[in-house]
């Protein structure tokens, strides 16, 4: 399961629409997770159709699955110390 955050950087050019809460790889905080529940079944397809037309879902990277784990559990990790 993906979890959802407005504080990705994946949003920068979305329309007012769809720039709120949004995919991401990384746990989401309750105030997000609540955000995404409310949000109609229509209105949930339509941000993850958002998040998938962005360039970053068409490129390549040279990262395996365990370095991209890695830095999403250090991004965890560094925003629960505040």
């Amino acid at each position: 399961m993906l979890a959802f955050g407005a504080d990705r950087g994946y949003n920068l050019d979305m329309t007012d629409a769809i720039a709120g809460i949004m995919p991401s790889a990384l746990p989401p905080t309750e105030a997000e997770l609540a955000e995404w529940n409310a949000l109609t079944r229509d209105e949930q397809l339509a941000r993850y159709r958002e998040y998938f037309a962005q360039p970053d879902c068409d490129t390549f990277t040279m990262e395996t699955p365990d370095d991209i784990l890695a830095a999403a559990r250090s991004h965890v990790a560094a925003r629960r110390r505040g």
